[in-house]
């Protein structure tokens, strides 16, 4: 186990299991995903308790798409991106805008005013000046045997650049949390975002998506932009609607876009 004392892992514990009783905390040196890791305890049916996996290193991270989100720790030891996966059991009405909800959770924790230009992009990164700061993946098992009854467990994984970082392979250049947040370290972002996050889900399961809308549209990069789609797809966006839909009026009127496997970015200019 690594050393904590640079984590107020106390503290983010005593937040989480406030909002979601018996929710834990968990720092780990080096693995291969947050994600892949509280996926293989669910469908293992070893662990389906609500945690917070944190992780310095990680030597397999995923994105969206099977993209790699590479993590290290930087020279002075204070690692250059957080990563962490949140996982519950959670039974919304609609899964729909989960990632657009995480989304508004993160952007907000970071950037609370919004004069940072922290921004969000359909449907699970944060953006600021066109460049990617953070990724979010979701994913879902289905717990074997009857140990959540019409439920299923989430895991919710965040990946945030919070220093400089080699943008060599990246579709999109990179931005960090350093550059409005000069002393920010990964500790201090997580200690921003846990909580909050936590909160954002446990609504969703209760409200779904629609309660954000207007949160993530005052933070939205794609709206009012000419966009192309990866299906080919192309025309102006219009936002998003109350299950999270991405909006387009294309030539033949407006499509609403829901598939998370379709990539849509701004067009040049």
């Amino acid at each position: 186990m690594p050393s904590g004392s640079a984590w107020p892992l106390a503290e983010i514990s005593a937040q989480l299991d406030a909002l979601l009783p018996g929710c834990r905390v968990e720092l780990v040196e080096e693995i291969d995903s947050t994600n892949t890791e509280l996926m293989r305890r669910a469908r293992a049916g070893r662990a389906h308790e609500p945690v917070l996996l944190v992780a310095l290193r990680q030597s397999a991270g995923r994105g969206r798409l099977g993209r790699p989100w590479q993590s290290q720790l930087g020279e002075d030891d204070v690692a250059p991106t957080l990563t962490f996966s949140l996982g519950l059991p959670l039974a919304p009405r609609d899964w729909s805008g989960l990632s657009l909800a995480v989304g508004v959770a993160v952007a907000e924790a970071l950037d609370p005013q919004a004069s940072a230009g922290v921004g969000l992009k359909w449907p699970n990164d944060l953006w600021r000046q066109d460049r990617k700061l953070a990724g979010i993946l979701i994913e879902t098992a289905t717990v074997p045997g009857d140990a959540l009854p019409g439920q299923r467990y989430v895991v919710i994984g965040v990946g945030i650049n919070i220093g400089p970082r080699d943008a060599q392979g990246m579709n999109t250049p990179p931005a960090h949390v350093r550059e409005w947040q000069p002393d920010a370290t990964a500790p201090w972002a997580l200690a921003q975002i846990a909580a909050p996050l936590l909160r954002t889900v446990l609504a969703f399961a209760d409200q779904c998506f629609a309660p954000l809308v207007e949160r993530f549209a005052a933070r939205d990069v794609l709206r009012g932009r000419e966009v192309q789609l990866s299906d080919g797809t192309a025309g102006l966006c219009q936002g998003v609607g109350p299950t999270g839909e991405l909006l387009v009026h294309t030539a033949s009127g407006v499509a609403a876009i829901t598939s998370s496997e379709v990539s849509v970015r701004p067009c040049a200019g």
